[in-house]
Protein backbone atom coordinates (compact mmCIF):
# COMPACT_ATOMS: atom_id res chain seq x y z
CA UNK A 1 0.00 0.00 0.00
CA UNK A 2 1.40 3.85 -1.23
CA UNK A 3 -0.26 6.43 0.66
CA UNK A 4 -0.25 9.67 -0.71
CA UNK A 5 1.19 12.66 0.85
CA UNK A 6 -1.51 14.28 3.06
CA UNK A 7 -2.32 14.98 6.78
CA UNK A 8 -5.01 14.19 9.14
CA UNK A 9 -6.64 14.47 12.47
CA UNK A 10 -7.35 11.91 15.49
CA UNK A 11 -10.37 12.18 16.89
CA UNK A 12 -12.46 9.19 18.78
CA UNK A 13 -15.97 9.41 17.72
CA UNK A 14 -17.19 9.52 21.79
CA UNK A 15 -15.13 12.87 21.94
CA UNK A 16 -17.73 14.69 19.31
CA UNK A 17 -19.35 17.47 20.83
CA UNK A 18 -23.14 17.13 21.27
CA UNK A 19 -25.96 16.98 23.84
CA UNK A 20 -26.60 13.45 24.66
CA UNK A 21 -23.40 13.39 26.84
CA UNK A 22 -21.29 11.16 24.31
CA UNK A 23 -20.16 11.79 20.73
CA UNK A 24 -22.79 9.52 18.41
CA UNK A 25 -22.59 8.99 14.58
CA UNK A 26 -24.98 11.42 14.17
CA UNK A 27 -24.66 15.44 12.87
CA UNK A 28 -21.81 16.72 15.08
CA UNK A 29 -19.87 13.66 12.95
CA UNK A 30 -20.73 14.95 9.83
CA UNK A 31 -19.89 19.02 11.04
CA UNK A 32 -16.64 17.52 11.87
CA UNK A 33 -16.07 15.92 8.43
CA UNK A 34 -16.85 19.58 7.06
CA UNK A 35 -14.40 21.05 9.31
CA UNK A 36 -11.71 18.29 8.01
CA UNK A 37 -12.26 19.05 4.36
CA UNK A 38 -12.29 22.51 4.77
CA UNK A 39 -9.09 22.51 6.35
CA UNK A 40 -7.81 20.67 3.59
CA UNK A 41 -7.40 17.15 5.77
CA UNK A 42 -7.68 14.22 4.11
CA UNK A 43 -7.29 11.86 6.80
CA UNK A 44 -9.84 11.09 9.90
CA UNK A 45 -7.92 8.89 12.45
CA UNK A 46 -10.26 7.21 14.80
CA UNK A 47 -10.05 4.41 18.06
CA UNK A 48 -11.48 1.42 18.00
CA UNK A 49 -15.43 1.46 17.22
CA UNK A 50 -16.88 -2.06 19.46
CA UNK A 51 -18.26 -1.64 22.36
CA UNK A 52 -16.14 -0.34 25.31
CA UNK A 53 -14.91 -2.79 27.96
CA UNK A 54 -13.83 -2.39 31.18
CA UNK A 55 -12.85 1.11 32.44
CA UNK A 56 -14.38 2.31 29.39
CA UNK A 57 -11.45 1.12 26.82
CA UNK A 58 -12.22 0.50 23.20
CA UNK A 59 -9.51 -1.78 22.65
CA UNK A 60 -10.87 -4.23 25.49
CA UNK A 61 -14.49 -5.00 23.62
CA UNK A 62 -17.13 -7.70 24.46
CA UNK A 63 -16.65 -8.31 20.46
CA UNK A 64 -13.97 -8.14 17.44
CA UNK A 65 -16.90 -7.27 14.97
CA UNK A 66 -19.56 -5.33 17.28
CA UNK A 67 -20.36 -1.83 17.13
CA UNK A 68 -20.73 0.50 20.03
CA UNK A 69 -24.70 1.32 20.95
CA UNK A 70 -23.12 4.51 22.56
CA UNK A 71 -22.14 5.59 19.24
CA UNK A 72 -26.22 5.51 18.10
CA UNK A 73 -27.45 8.63 17.25
CA UNK A 74 -31.00 9.62 19.03
CA UNK A 75 -31.34 11.93 16.53
CA UNK A 76 -30.70 9.47 13.76
CA UNK A 77 -33.23 6.78 15.33
CA UNK A 78 -35.94 9.74 15.13
CA UNK A 79 -35.39 10.13 11.27
CA UNK A 80 -35.79 6.62 11.18
CA UNK A 81 -39.23 6.76 12.95
CA UNK A 82 -38.11 4.21 16.09
CA UNK A 83 -38.55 7.82 18.15
CA UNK A 84 -40.71 10.32 18.42
CA UNK A 85 -39.05 14.31 18.52
CA UNK A 86 -41.41 13.64 22.28
CA UNK A 87 -38.44 11.18 23.52
CA UNK A 88 -35.53 13.44 23.22
CA UNK A 89 -36.90 16.43 25.43
CA UNK A 90 -35.87 16.87 28.77
CA UNK A 91 -32.36 15.34 28.05
CA UNK A 92 -30.42 15.26 31.48
CA UNK A 93 -27.53 18.38 31.60
CA UNK A 94 -24.43 15.92 31.03
CA UNK A 95 -21.10 17.61 30.86
CA UNK A 96 -19.58 18.92 28.07
CA UNK A 97 -16.02 18.56 27.91
CA UNK A 98 -16.43 14.76 30.15
CA UNK A 99 -18.06 11.69 29.03
CA UNK A 100 -19.96 10.57 32.21
CA UNK A 101 -20.15 7.03 31.25
CA UNK A 102 -22.63 5.36 33.38
CA UNK A 103 -25.16 8.10 33.14
CA UNK A 104 -24.81 8.38 29.54
CA UNK A 105 -25.03 4.54 29.22
CA UNK A 106 -27.99 4.32 31.21
CA UNK A 107 -29.90 7.18 29.38
CA UNK A 108 -29.25 5.82 25.95
CA UNK A 109 -29.91 2.47 26.98
CA UNK A 110 -33.47 3.71 27.64
CA UNK A 111 -33.88 5.42 24.65
CA UNK A 112 -32.61 2.36 22.84
CA UNK A 113 -34.51 0.07 24.29
CA UNK A 114 -37.79 2.35 23.50
CA UNK A 115 -36.46 2.73 19.93
CA UNK A 116 -36.45 -1.72 19.60
CA UNK A 117 -40.49 -0.92 20.49
CA UNK A 118 -41.01 0.73 17.34
CA UNK A 119 -38.68 -2.12 15.24
CA UNK A 120 -39.99 -4.01 12.66
CA UNK A 121 -37.79 -6.45 10.81
CA UNK A 122 -37.21 -4.71 6.86
CA UNK A 123 -35.95 -6.35 4.31
CA UNK A 124 -32.62 -4.36 4.88
CA UNK A 125 -32.04 -5.61 8.41
CA UNK A 126 -32.97 -9.17 6.98
CA UNK A 127 -30.07 -8.69 4.21
CA UNK A 128 -27.77 -7.51 7.03
CA UNK A 129 -28.23 -10.61 9.67
CA UNK A 130 -28.02 -12.70 6.48
CA UNK A 131 -24.91 -11.05 5.11
CA UNK A 132 -23.52 -10.75 9.34
CA UNK A 133 -24.44 -13.98 10.73
CA UNK A 134 -21.46 -15.52 11.02
CA UNK A 135 -20.19 -12.82 13.95
CA UNK A 136 -23.99 -11.49 14.76
CA UNK A 137 -25.05 -14.79 16.12
CA UNK A 138 -22.54 -15.66 18.02
CA UNK A 139 -22.48 -12.35 19.57
CA UNK A 140 -26.39 -11.79 20.09
CA UNK A 141 -26.09 -14.99 21.82
CA UNK A 142 -23.57 -14.43 24.00
CA UNK A 143 -25.22 -11.16 25.14
CA UNK A 144 -28.15 -12.43 25.91
CA UNK A 145 -26.86 -15.41 27.66
CA UNK A 146 -24.62 -12.30 29.60
CA UNK A 147 -27.85 -10.82 30.43
CA UNK A 148 -29.09 -13.86 31.95
CA UNK A 149 -26.19 -14.35 34.23
CA UNK A 150 -26.18 -11.01 35.16
CA UNK A 151 -23.02 -9.80 33.63
CA UNK A 152 -21.13 -13.03 35.37
CA UNK A 153 -17.53 -14.29 33.02
CA UNK A 154 -18.76 -16.60 30.72
CA UNK A 155 -17.17 -19.73 32.05
CA UNK A 156 -19.44 -19.83 35.27
CA UNK A 157 -22.86 -19.09 33.00
CA UNK A 158 -25.41 -21.15 34.80
CA UNK A 159 -26.57 -23.78 31.76
CA UNK A 160 -29.97 -23.70 33.29
CA UNK A 161 -30.09 -19.89 32.38
CA UNK A 162 -31.41 -19.70 28.86
CA UNK A 163 -30.58 -16.62 26.57
CA UNK A 164 -33.70 -14.74 26.02
CA UNK A 165 -34.72 -14.61 21.88
CA UNK A 166 -35.77 -11.01 22.49
CA UNK A 167 -33.17 -10.43 24.54
CA UNK A 168 -30.75 -11.56 21.06
CA UNK A 169 -33.14 -9.75 18.87
CA UNK A 170 -32.86 -6.67 20.61
CA UNK A 171 -28.85 -6.59 20.31
CA UNK A 172 -29.25 -7.67 16.19
CA UNK A 173 -31.42 -4.37 15.95
CA UNK A 174 -28.63 -2.22 17.79
CA UNK A 175 -25.94 -3.68 15.30
CA UNK A 176 -28.41 -3.20 12.30
CA UNK A 177 -28.79 0.34 13.44
CA UNK A 178 -25.08 0.98 14.29
CA UNK A 179 -23.86 -0.51 10.78
CA UNK A 180 -26.54 1.51 9.15
CA UNK A 181 -25.33 4.77 10.61
CA UNK A 182 -21.91 3.76 10.08
CA UNK A 183 -22.03 3.72 6.48
CA UNK A 184 -24.15 6.66 6.55
CA UNK A 185 -21.34 8.48 8.30
CA UNK A 186 -18.67 6.61 5.76
CA UNK A 187 -20.28 8.03 2.52
CA UNK A 188 -20.37 11.16 4.12
CA UNK A 189 -16.82 11.36 4.63
CA UNK A 190 -16.03 9.33 1.26
CA UNK A 191 -17.93 12.39 -0.52
CA UNK A 192 -15.64 14.98 0.83
CA UNK A 193 -12.40 13.04 -0.11
CA UNK A 194 -11.39 12.33 3.71
CA UNK A 195 -10.51 8.22 4.43
CA UNK A 196 -11.51 6.77 7.60
CA UNK A 197 -8.15 5.41 9.18
CA UNK A 198 -9.52 2.45 12.05
CA UNK A 199 -7.91 1.10 14.75
CA UNK A 200 -7.53 -3.00 14.83
CA UNK A 201 -7.00 -4.19 18.77
CA UNK A 202 -3.95 -7.15 18.94
CA UNK A 203 -6.36 -8.79 22.01
CA UNK A 204 -9.76 -9.34 22.66
CA UNK A 205 -11.30 -9.49 26.54
CA UNK A 206 -11.75 -12.63 28.20
CA UNK A 207 -15.28 -12.01 28.67
CA UNK A 208 -16.23 -11.55 24.95
CA UNK A 209 -18.27 -13.32 22.57
CA UNK A 210 -15.01 -14.44 20.28
CA UNK A 211 -13.38 -15.83 23.47
CA UNK A 212 -16.69 -17.70 24.12
CA UNK A 213 -17.29 -18.87 20.93
CA UNK A 214 -13.93 -20.17 20.49
CA UNK A 215 -12.28 -21.08 23.37
CA UNK A 216 -9.95 -23.30 21.74
CA UNK A 217 -7.82 -20.30 20.18
CA UNK A 218 -6.62 -18.84 22.87
CA UNK A 219 -4.66 -19.94 26.16
CA UNK A 220 -7.02 -21.47 28.45
CA UNK A 221 -6.77 -24.19 30.92
CA UNK A 222 -9.06 -27.29 31.30
CA UNK A 223 -11.70 -24.83 33.19
CA UNK A 224 -11.31 -22.23 30.66
CA UNK A 225 -9.81 -19.93 32.77
CA UNK A 226 -6.74 -18.11 31.38
CA UNK A 227 -3.25 -19.42 31.60
CA UNK A 228 -1.45 -16.11 30.13
CA UNK A 229 -2.67 -12.73 29.42
CA UNK A 230 -0.78 -10.16 27.26
CA UNK A 231 1.00 -6.80 27.79
CA UNK A 232 4.12 -5.45 27.63
CA UNK A 233 7.30 -5.46 29.51
CA UNK A 234 8.75 -2.32 31.65
CA UNK A 235 8.55 0.73 29.23
CA UNK A 236 8.55 4.64 28.28
CA UNK A 237 5.13 4.09 29.91
CA UNK A 238 5.56 2.04 32.99
CA UNK A 239 8.40 0.37 35.07
CA UNK A 240 6.19 -2.49 35.77
CA UNK A 241 5.55 -3.20 32.10
CA UNK A 242 1.36 -3.29 31.09
CA UNK A 243 -0.60 -5.87 32.30
CA UNK A 244 -3.46 -6.31 29.81
CA UNK A 245 -5.73 -8.69 31.34
CA UNK A 246 -6.53 -10.33 27.61
CA UNK A 247 -6.02 -13.72 27.22
CA UNK A 248 -3.01 -14.47 24.72
CA UNK A 249 -3.41 -16.60 21.20
CA UNK A 250 -2.95 -20.12 20.99
CA UNK A 251 -1.45 -18.90 17.18
CA UNK A 252 -0.32 -23.16 16.42
CA UNK A 253 -4.31 -23.52 16.78
CA UNK A 254 -5.20 -20.47 14.74
CA UNK A 255 -2.20 -21.69 12.32
CA UNK A 256 -4.56 -25.08 11.50
CA UNK A 257 -7.38 -23.42 9.81
CA UNK A 258 -5.26 -21.31 7.96
CA UNK A 259 -5.93 -18.23 9.98
CA UNK A 260 -9.54 -18.20 9.50
CA UNK A 261 -10.53 -15.88 12.40
CA UNK A 262 -7.97 -13.42 11.44
CA UNK A 263 -8.72 -13.28 8.04
CA UNK A 264 -12.21 -12.82 8.84
CA UNK A 265 -11.28 -9.79 11.20
CA UNK A 266 -9.36 -8.37 8.70
CA UNK A 267 -11.97 -8.85 5.88
CA UNK A 268 -14.41 -6.91 8.25
CA UNK A 269 -12.39 -3.98 8.67
CA UNK A 270 -11.50 -3.77 5.42
CA UNK A 271 -15.52 -3.34 4.37
CA UNK A 272 -15.95 -0.51 7.06
CA UNK A 273 -12.54 1.50 7.14
CA UNK A 274 -10.19 2.63 4.46
CA UNK A 275 -7.33 2.51 6.08
CA UNK A 276 -5.79 -0.04 9.35
CA UNK A 277 -3.77 0.57 11.95
CA UNK A 278 -3.40 -2.38 13.25
CA UNK A 279 -2.23 -2.20 17.28
CA UNK A 280 0.71 -3.91 18.91
CA UNK A 281 2.07 -5.04 15.40
CA UNK A 282 5.04 -6.15 16.96
CA UNK A 283 2.85 -9.02 18.64
CA UNK A 284 2.58 -10.89 15.34
CA UNK A 285 6.55 -11.50 15.50
CA UNK A 286 6.69 -12.14 19.44
CA UNK A 287 4.40 -11.00 21.88
CA UNK A 288 4.71 -10.94 25.77
CA UNK A 289 2.86 -13.71 27.76
CA UNK A 290 2.32 -12.81 31.24
CA UNK A 291 1.47 -15.54 33.89
CA UNK A 292 -2.57 -14.98 34.29
CA UNK A 293 -1.82 -14.80 38.09
CA UNK A 294 0.99 -12.37 38.17
CA UNK A 295 -0.53 -8.98 39.17
CA UNK A 296 2.21 -6.90 36.81
CA UNK A 297 4.03 -7.84 33.72
CA UNK A 298 7.64 -7.78 35.22
CA UNK A 299 7.79 -11.89 35.14
CA UNK A 300 6.81 -12.12 31.76
CA UNK A 301 8.28 -13.56 28.30
CA UNK A 302 8.74 -13.64 24.73
CA UNK A 303 6.69 -16.02 22.90
CA UNK A 304 6.62 -16.43 18.80
CA UNK A 305 3.73 -14.98 17.28
CA UNK A 306 2.70 -16.31 13.69
CA UNK A 307 5.13 -14.21 12.04
CA UNK A 308 4.82 -13.20 8.14
CA UNK A 309 2.83 -16.71 7.54
CA UNK A 310 -0.59 -14.27 8.48
CA UNK A 311 -0.06 -12.15 6.37
CA UNK A 312 0.58 -13.88 3.74
CA UNK A 313 -2.44 -16.12 4.42
CA UNK A 314 -3.84 -12.04 4.12
CA UNK A 315 -2.61 -11.34 0.57
CA UNK A 316 -3.60 -14.65 -0.38
CA UNK A 317 -7.04 -13.83 0.24
CA UNK A 318 -7.51 -10.27 0.43
CA UNK A 319 -5.20 -8.88 -1.96
CA UNK A 320 -3.24 -5.95 -0.97
CA UNK A 321 -4.38 -4.63 2.45
CA UNK A 322 -4.53 -1.24 3.70
CA UNK A 323 -2.53 -1.50 7.03
CA UNK A 324 -0.64 0.46 8.64
CA UNK A 325 1.82 -1.20 11.71
CA UNK A 326 1.87 0.13 15.41
CA UNK A 327 5.37 -0.14 15.67
CA UNK A 328 6.17 1.23 18.69
CA UNK A 329 7.52 -0.58 22.13
CA UNK A 330 9.64 -3.04 22.43
CA UNK A 331 10.38 -2.87 18.25
CA UNK A 332 13.57 -5.53 17.40
CA UNK A 333 14.87 -5.86 14.39
CA UNK A 334 12.59 -9.11 13.71
CA UNK A 335 9.50 -6.54 13.71
CA UNK A 336 10.95 -4.02 11.53
CA UNK A 337 11.65 -7.04 8.75
CA UNK A 338 8.28 -8.49 8.92
CA UNK A 339 6.65 -5.21 8.24
CA UNK A 340 9.33 -4.27 5.34
CA UNK A 341 8.63 -7.39 4.24
CA UNK A 342 4.83 -6.32 3.33
CA UNK A 343 5.69 -2.72 2.99
CA UNK A 344 3.37 -1.51 5.76
CA UNK A 345 3.69 2.24 6.47
CA UNK A 346 4.79 2.30 10.26
CA UNK A 347 4.48 4.77 12.80
CA UNK A 348 6.61 7.78 14.68
CA UNK A 349 5.30 9.70 17.18
CA UNK A 350 7.41 13.10 17.93
CA UNK A 351 7.39 13.26 21.17
CA UNK A 352 9.71 10.33 21.40
CA UNK A 353 11.83 11.72 19.09
CA UNK A 354 13.81 13.57 22.15
CA UNK A 355 14.12 10.91 24.45
CA UNK A 356 15.50 7.84 22.54
CA UNK A 357 17.96 7.13 19.33
CA UNK A 358 16.53 9.53 16.97
CA UNK A 359 13.81 7.38 15.31
CA UNK A 360 11.08 9.76 15.69
CA UNK A 361 12.67 13.02 15.13
CA UNK A 362 10.45 14.96 12.22
CA UNK A 363 13.81 15.28 10.02
CA UNK A 364 14.85 11.17 10.14
CA UNK A 365 11.51 10.13 9.43
CA UNK A 366 10.91 7.82 5.99
CA UNK A 367 8.35 8.47 3.36
CA UNK A 368 6.78 5.25 4.00
CA UNK A 369 5.34 6.28 7.56
CA UNK A 370 2.46 7.86 9.61
CA UNK A 371 3.78 10.53 11.95
CA UNK A 372 1.88 12.01 14.95
CA UNK A 373 2.91 14.74 17.18
CA UNK A 374 1.14 12.29 20.11
CA UNK A 375 -1.20 9.47 20.12
CA UNK A 376 -4.12 8.85 21.96
CA UNK A 377 -1.39 6.97 24.74
CA UNK A 378 0.50 10.12 24.94
CA UNK A 379 0.45 13.58 26.90
CA UNK A 380 -1.17 16.60 24.78
CA UNK A 381 1.60 18.23 23.49
CA UNK A 382 1.74 21.23 25.66
CA UNK A 383 0.77 18.84 28.21
CA UNK A 384 3.99 17.27 27.63
CA UNK A 385 5.80 20.34 27.40
CA UNK A 386 4.16 21.91 30.26
CA UNK A 387 5.68 18.70 32.28
CA UNK A 388 9.07 18.71 31.13
CA UNK A 389 9.58 22.52 31.80
CA UNK A 390 8.18 21.77 35.69
CA UNK A 391 9.76 19.49 35.93
CA UNK A 392 13.05 20.78 34.63
CA UNK A 393 12.88 23.79 36.82
CA UNK A 394 12.22 21.91 39.88
CA UNK A 395 15.39 20.18 39.02
CA UNK A 396 13.41 16.69 39.69
CA UNK A 397 14.68 15.05 36.35
CA UNK A 398 17.97 15.68 34.76
CA UNK A 399 16.66 13.61 32.05
CA UNK A 400 13.59 16.14 31.52
CA UNK A 401 16.31 19.02 32.11
CA UNK A 402 18.40 16.86 28.64
CA UNK A 403 15.00 16.26 27.17
CA UNK A 404 13.76 20.07 27.41
CA UNK A 405 16.97 21.26 25.82
CA UNK A 406 16.70 19.07 23.01
CA UNK A 407 13.43 20.54 22.18
CA UNK A 408 13.74 23.83 22.17
CA UNK A 409 17.35 23.57 20.14
CA UNK A 410 15.41 21.49 17.50
CA UNK A 411 12.26 23.73 17.22
CA UNK A 412 14.19 27.03 17.84
CA UNK A 413 11.55 27.50 20.01
CA UNK A 414 11.05 28.35 23.83
CA UNK A 415 7.33 29.43 24.38
CA UNK A 416 4.52 29.24 26.63
CA UNK A 417 2.69 27.01 24.00
CA UNK A 418 4.79 24.36 21.49
CA UNK A 419 2.10 22.73 19.98
CA UNK A 420 2.08 24.69 16.44
CA UNK A 421 6.05 24.59 16.07
CA UNK A 422 5.78 20.89 16.57
CA UNK A 423 2.48 20.43 13.95
CA UNK A 424 4.31 22.03 11.50
CA UNK A 425 7.61 20.43 11.95
CA UNK A 426 5.80 17.03 11.69
CA UNK A 427 4.12 18.38 8.62
CA UNK A 428 7.36 19.19 7.43
CA UNK A 429 8.14 16.09 7.25
CA UNK A 430 8.86 13.21 4.77
CA UNK A 431 6.69 11.10 6.44
CA UNK A 432 3.55 10.28 3.93
CA UNK A 433 0.75 11.25 6.27
CA UNK A 434 1.06 13.15 9.29
CA UNK A 435 -1.83 13.03 12.02
CA UNK A 436 -2.28 15.46 14.50
CA UNK A 437 -4.26 15.03 17.72
CA UNK A 438 -7.19 17.44 17.83
CA UNK A 439 -6.28 18.61 21.41
CA UNK A 440 -3.14 19.39 19.87
CA UNK A 441 -4.71 21.69 17.14
CA UNK A 442 -6.99 23.23 19.98
CA UNK A 443 -3.78 23.69 21.84
CA UNK A 444 -4.82 21.83 25.09
CA UNK A 445 -2.80 21.07 27.77
CA UNK A 446 -2.61 17.91 30.14
CA UNK A 447 -6.39 17.89 31.50
CA UNK A 448 -7.47 16.96 27.96
CA UNK A 449 -5.33 13.42 27.59
CA UNK A 450 -7.09 10.65 26.23
CA UNK A 451 -5.29 8.08 27.89
CA UNK A 452 -2.57 7.16 31.05
CA UNK A 453 -2.02 3.81 29.93
CA UNK A 454 -1.60 1.36 32.99
CA UNK A 455 -4.18 3.53 34.89
CA UNK A 456 -6.94 2.02 35.00
CA UNK A 457 -9.65 4.98 35.92
CA UNK A 458 -10.06 8.40 34.28
CA UNK A 459 -9.32 7.57 30.47
CA UNK A 460 -10.91 7.87 27.30
CA UNK A 461 -13.79 10.66 28.38
CA UNK A 462 -12.55 13.68 27.05
CA UNK A 463 -14.70 15.85 24.66
CA UNK A 464 -14.43 18.94 22.66
CA UNK A 465 -16.84 21.32 22.52
CA UNK A 466 -18.13 22.65 18.97
CA UNK A 467 -16.95 26.47 19.51
CA UNK A 468 -13.57 25.25 20.28
CA UNK A 469 -12.90 24.52 16.92
CA UNK A 470 -12.97 27.88 15.77
CA UNK A 471 -12.44 28.89 11.48
CA UNK A 472 -9.21 30.80 12.57
CA UNK A 473 -7.74 27.73 13.91
CA UNK A 474 -9.37 25.57 10.57
CA UNK A 475 -7.76 28.37 8.63
CA UNK A 476 -4.32 28.02 10.58
CA UNK A 477 -4.25 24.13 9.97
CA UNK A 478 -4.91 24.54 6.13
CA UNK A 479 -2.39 27.01 5.63
CA UNK A 480 0.15 24.49 7.55
CA UNK A 481 -1.54 21.97 5.40
CA UNK A 482 -0.83 23.75 2.17
CA UNK A 483 2.53 25.26 2.66
CA UNK A 484 3.61 21.71 3.40
CA UNK A 485 2.54 19.92 0.74
CA UNK A 486 -0.31 18.04 1.85
CA UNK A 487 -3.39 19.67 0.93
CA UNK A 488 -5.63 17.82 -2.46
CA UNK A 489 -4.05 19.17 -5.10
CA UNK A 490 -0.54 19.21 -3.90
CA UNK A 491 -1.11 15.54 -3.08
CA UNK A 492 -2.59 14.99 -6.09
CA UNK A 493 -5.95 13.89 -5.23
CA UNK A 494 -9.37 15.83 -6.82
Amino acid sequence: MKLQRSSGVLLHLTSLPGRFGVGDLGAESRHFADALADAQQRVWCVLPFGPPGPFNSPYQSCSAFAGSPLLISPDELVAQGYLSSKDLRGVPRFPASRVAYPAVTRYKQGLLRRAFLAFSESKEYQDFVARNSWWLEPYVNFMALLHANRNKPWNTFDPRRKPSAQVARYHSFLQFEFFRQWGQFRKYCRERNISILGDLPFYVEYNSADVWSNPALFDLDENHHMHSVGGVPPDYFSADGQRWGSPTYRWDRIAQNNFRWWIDRFRFAFEHLDLLRVDHFRGFEAFWSVPAHDETARNGHWVAGPGAALFEAVKQQLGDAPIVAENLGAISPEVEALRNQFGFPGLAVMQFGFSEDGTHLPTNYSQNTVAFTGTHDNNTTNGWWNELRKNAERGDAAGDRETLARVKSFLRADAEEIHWPCITSVMESRADLAVVPLQDVLGLGGEARMNFPGRQKGNWSWRFESQELSPALLKRLRDVTEATGRAAAAAGQS
